[in-house]
């Protein structure tokens, strides 16, 4: 028996006045999807429980069978494993964003927050925009002073590790949930030592704003990186190993980091693809054939892809539309269709890990429908995989509980 878990990132929505108050889910051509919820069973389930944030960091823990309430710590713990990074006890990690902020000559306070990934911005991109800052003697003192390490990566996620770190009473806000609102009251705030990462961000601005790789970027027509953004805080975290709770080993495929660390941390293997953005040109191909090897050599593998959630978050909505259209033509359908020619019988879970909501440009707490079919049987449901369809079928208190069902353990 093969089993595919296939997350679909923030495709769960509330309805869309501009779709006829359908939901994207609702809305997209997903034939391939709804011929497996015509024969499986669609339900709903809650992966981000009160009173944790609505995200892909409690969500993704609940779909891997960790109780966010138990284990979670923070996001970047989770993306510092996928990326090798050894945290040692006392350490703290956080993710550090390229972002856009207004421009304009008012105060940086005032400056609203306009994209938390700097307008998907491109690796190379990233690379020259924090070789920039690391460049510049002042940024680089204050991170010394501050005992912080800046770990570049070749998207608009940087990743920042603080040793002999105290994060206690500081907040830290997301900044992909507070789009378009004014970036001073968003700072990190709370005791002096979340004003070190506040006079950070004041200082990249600064240098960043108009600095020539900057301006490269406005004059290409696209949105600046001329700022970053702390965020995602987290001391060092430990998994229990998923072959020792579901007596079997398994890869997972994806671009973002975060998915890759819980299953590092879970004893997974991560797969990196060529060409697998996290965006709506990630290599939907490349993906499909990573997924095929790997259940060759696996019985289990998750499939993930971000650009439902990132679209949503860019204000996109016929790139949300498209990129869940993409899941099922190029994702599901021939992953499906080579488990069928090699006669291979399969159960395959396919949901989304939280809502991203067209309204908000932001993440959206509460149950997401979940997809669950098995080769070997025909509910004659009849159903399709939406919202409203999740909502009329069996509802599972706790994500935590998903693996269960797929192993039919």
């Amino acid at each position: 028996m093969k089993y595919l878990l296939v997350i679909g990132d923030g495709m769960a929505d509330d309805p869309v006045p501009r779709l006829g108050n359908k939901t994207p889910l609702q809305a997209a051509n997903i034939p391939t999807i709804d011929r497996m919820a015509a024969k499986g069973v669609v339900g709903s389930v809650v992966n981000c429980p009160p009173p944790l944030p609505a995200g892909s960091e409690t969500a993704i823990l609940s779909i891997f069978g960790c109780d966010p309430r138990k284990y979670f710590t923070g996001r970047s713990p989770m993306e510092a494993a996928a990326a090798g990074i050894e945290m040692r006890p006392g350490d703290a990690a956080f993710r550090c964003n390229l972002v856009t902020l207004e421009d304009g000559d008012m105060p940086l306070a005032e400056k609203r927050l306009l994209s938390h990934s700097a307008g998907s911005i491109d690796g190379p991109s990233a690379m020259e925009t924090t070789e920039a800052l690391l460049g510049d003697s002042r940024f680089a003192k204050a991170l010394a002073d501050a005992r912080i390490e800046l770990h570049r990566f070749p998207a608009f996620r940087q990743l920042a590790v603080q040793h002999e770190s105290d994060i206690s009473g500081a907040a830290f806000i997301p900044p992909h949930d507070h789009l378009g609102e004014p970036a001073g009251p968003l700072f990190p705030s709370g005791n002096e030592r979340a004003e070190v990462f506040a006079n950070l961000m004041k200082l990249a601005h600064e240098i960043l704003d108009r600095h020539p790789v900057t301006e490269k970027r406005r004059a290409a027509g696209k949105m600046p990186a001329n700022g970053i953004w702390f965020w995602a805080e987290g001391t060092a975290m430990e998994l229990p190993r998923f072959r020792g709770e579901y007596g079997m080993e398994g890869a997972v495929i994806s671009a973002v980091p975060l998915c890759h660390g819980i299953g590092v941390l879970r004893g997974l293997e991560m797969v990196e693809v060529e060409g697998a953005t996290g965006e709506l040109d990630t290599n939907f191909e490349g993906k499909v054939e990573a997924a095929w090897a790997k259940l060759q050599q696996y019985d289990f593998v998750c499939l993930h892809l971000e650009a439902p959630d990132e679209c949503t978050h860019n204000g996109d909505l016929p790139g949300k539309l498209q990129a869940i259209e993409w899941l099922d033509s190029r994702l599901a359908a021939p992953l499906l269709e080579r488990l069928e020619r090699a006669d291979l019988d399969h159960r395959v879970l396919l949901l989304s890990d939280h809502k991203t909501l067209t309204a908000t440009r932001g993440h959206g707490a509460g149950p997401v429908p979940f997809l669950l079919y098995d080769s070997r049987r025909d509910s004659k449901s009849g159903s399709t995989y939406d919202e409203p369809s999740g909502e009329k079928g069996p509802f599972l208190e706790n994500g935590t509980g998903l693996l269960t069902l797929l192993f039919e353990a």
